[in-house]
Formats: C-alpha cells, structure tokens, sequence
C-alpha cells in the first residue's frame, strides 16, 4: 500500500462517472481521497464534483490508456470498459481492481456460468448456443430464460422465452428458469491481503415489467442458516476469483431451499445502496478500503432499511423535474439520494430513497407510505 494514499500525488482513476461513481466520491471525501473520473457524458452525475473529470468513451483503448498512466490506481464502476487497455496499464505497473482478468469473466455472462460450473459453484442449468441457427434448432424446455451475453444491465438484455418465436437475434445463453421463492443478495469485499467480509443479507422485489430492483430490504427475511450459507457462497466466489474490492453475488432462493447465484457484479450495486445509513461501513467504503489495501471496515447493520429507486415516469423524457420531495421529508428516517442526472426518461434510474428504523416492520410500514411520493417529469 502507498503510504500517501491521502495525499494528492495518491491518484484513484475511476472507469464510469455514473451513480455509483457519485457516491464512491462522497465516501472519499472522508479520507480524502481524490478520485479522478473518465466518462463519455460530459454531463454525467460525477462531472461537477471530481478531482479531474475526462470525457471520452470507456471503450477507447487510447483513451483508458492516457487516462491511466498517470494515476495511482484504477477502479471501475461499470463492466462495460476497455479490458485490454487495463491489462496494458496492469502490465506497466499500475495496480487495477478488480483485475482485467476478473472483468474478462464476469463481462460475458456465458463465461461467468462456464466459470461457476468449473469451480463447483451452484446456478441453474444453463446451455451456451454457437449462433441463432443452433439456437432455433435446440430442444429448449420451455419456458426458459435467454439473456444477452454481454451488454445487458439493469433488466435489459434478460427475457422469459414461452417458445421460440420471441428469442433474441444475438443472445445465445439459455438458462432453466428458476422457480425461486426470494431473490437475495449479499455484497462481499475482499482486500490485498485476501481479507474477506461480508454485508448482511438484502432481498430484492423487482419490477416485473423493467426487470430491475425497485425495492430491496436488509436484513432479508431468511433463517440464520440461509444466511450464513449464502454468505459462505459469496465468500467462495470472490476467492476463487481470486479478486480484490467488491462483488455483488445475486442469488435465488429456491422453494426446496437450495441457494443458485444468478449473477455478479464487480462493483458497487443498487443492492448495497442502503449501507450509507444502515451499516457502519458503506459498500462505498469498503470498496475503497479493499482497492487501497485498508483494513476492512465493520459491516454490521445499525438499524434495519429499505431502499426505493427513484425511477423516471412513463411518457416523461426531457430535463428532469422531482414532485413531491418536499412531502417526502415530512417522514422520519427517509433519505433522498439523487444522482444528478440533468435528462430523465422512462424507467431511467434518477436517485433513490433509503428509509431507516427500528424494525423491518416499521421500516416497511414507511416504505409503503412513501411510494410513490416523488415523481420524476419533464
């Protein structure tokens, strides 16, 4: 570790200036940290408020390159990024985290299944299909899932196929659908050291028409040896990545009881946004204190919470306008996160809200009350 982490030689690159990219910010003003961040919007949430701001695609090997020769490490916030440029920069002597080779993975979907299969990690059944002709000759069980290999987030790119007629042109990963009784998710960290910590357990409700969470509370309504066992499964996986900083590991929850990790995401996650005000190190945090190759912060949950996306509503696309936050911080235990994104349009991810209490009852009796309070127009 560079003992001057703090000072301002001690430069953190960062690849995405979205959300998550916003909050990473905020967190390293505690330590102060400077956080350089490279975007392809000059309007992205982190523009106004990094160290450095640099506009130019994620995917540009020349310009990943020149953004990170210089810097003290580099990070990212998004999969979605130029991998042979970091491994370039890696080569050079310039620490990346999580490393290019765990990007590699966890950025095609079909070699993240391929990869939990080969290490005896449990997810459903799942088929990997050379093109669209093998696809519609396959004797699928239907109803199936079909998901894009790479480019999908949030929901997009992952559909329900009844039959055929209705399957991707470019997706060739199927896999068994699952019938789940909850969705759950546990966010570990892992440090240089091969420290590993866990967060306590969150349980998703998504929104079954975006496909992306619109509402997930901590701790999960799980028993104790669910809750172990999943962490015990997340632990393995980013071990046997062998990866330094931080791993989302979404997971089903069968009806039989059995736990099938469905994705992972090397970076902060929707998932953990709740840990700002409800643990006593943030998933922001922590993913810092990994990279750097600090001590790993205490993960224990403070007061119970919930978290609600702020979503854009339908038949809005324009410059963002918010109604109704004025009645939303009339309650108690409520935190309004916006992300400072200028255009909003439908289902787009706006901000999110973050109620606290004493008890998950209490927490959920105020999340249903606040639904719907803030509304996002144009």
């Amino acid at each position: 570790m560079n003992k001057n982490w703090n000072s301002k030689e001690f430069k953190i690159g960062v690849l995405g200036g979205g959300q998550l990219g916003r909050m990473l910010i905020q967190e390293a003003t505690n330590l102060n940290l400077h956080i350089h961040i490279l975007d392809p919007d000059k309007n992205a949430p982190c523009s106004s408020i990094a160290q450095s701001f640099t506009c130019a695609p994620l995917t540009d090997y020349d310009a990943v390159i020149e953004f990170g020769k210089d810097k003290s490490l580099i990070t990212v916030e998004i999969e979605n990024v130029n991998i042979e440029a970091l491994e370039t920069l890696e080569k050079s002597g310039i620490p990346v985290y999580p490393q290019p080779r765990v990007l590699r993975i966890i950025k095609d979907k079909g070699t993240q299944k391929e990869f939990y299969k080969e290490h005896h990690i449990p997810t459903s059944s799942f088929t990997l299909y050379e093109n669209k002709e093998a696809l519609i000759n396959a004797n699928i069980n239907y109803p199936a899932v079909q998901k894009l290999r790479t480019g999908g987030y949030d929901g997009k790119g992952v559909q329900i196929l009844k039959d055929s007629s209705n399957s991707f042109e470019d997706a060739h990963l199927i896999e068994e659908l699952v019938d789940f009784e909850k969705e759950i998710s546990i966010i570990v960290a892992r440090n240089k050291g091969g420290e590993i910590s866990t967060f306590p357990s969150v349980e998703c409700e998504f929104n079954p028409e975006a496909h992306l969470v619109e509402f997930l509370f901590s701790p999960a309504e799980i028993s104790a040896d669910i809750e172990q066992k999943a962490k015990e499964i997340a632990s393995d996986v980013i071990n046997k990545l062998d990866m330094v900083g931080i791993l989302a590991v979404e997971m089903f929850l069968t009806k039989s009881g059995e736990i099938l990790v469905n994705e992972i995401a090397p970076r902060p996650h929707n998932s953990g946004h709740h840990t700002i005000e409800c643990c006593k190190t943030s998933q922001f945090a922590q993913h810092l204190r990994s990279v750097i190759g600090l001590p790993l912060g205490d993960t224990s949950l403070v007061q119970a919470g919930a978290m609600i996306n702020l979503l854009g509503e339908k038949g809005y696309t324009g410059t963002a306008k918010y109604e109704g936050l004025d009645e939303l911080l009339k309650f108690s235990g409520v935190y309004p996160h916006l992300y400072g994104k200028e255009i909003t349009k439908p289902m787009r991810k706006m901000g999110h809200i973050t109620i606290t209490g004493a008890s998950l009852n209490e927490v959920k009796r105020t999340a249903e009350a606040i639904k719907g309070v803030v509304k996002i127009i144009a």
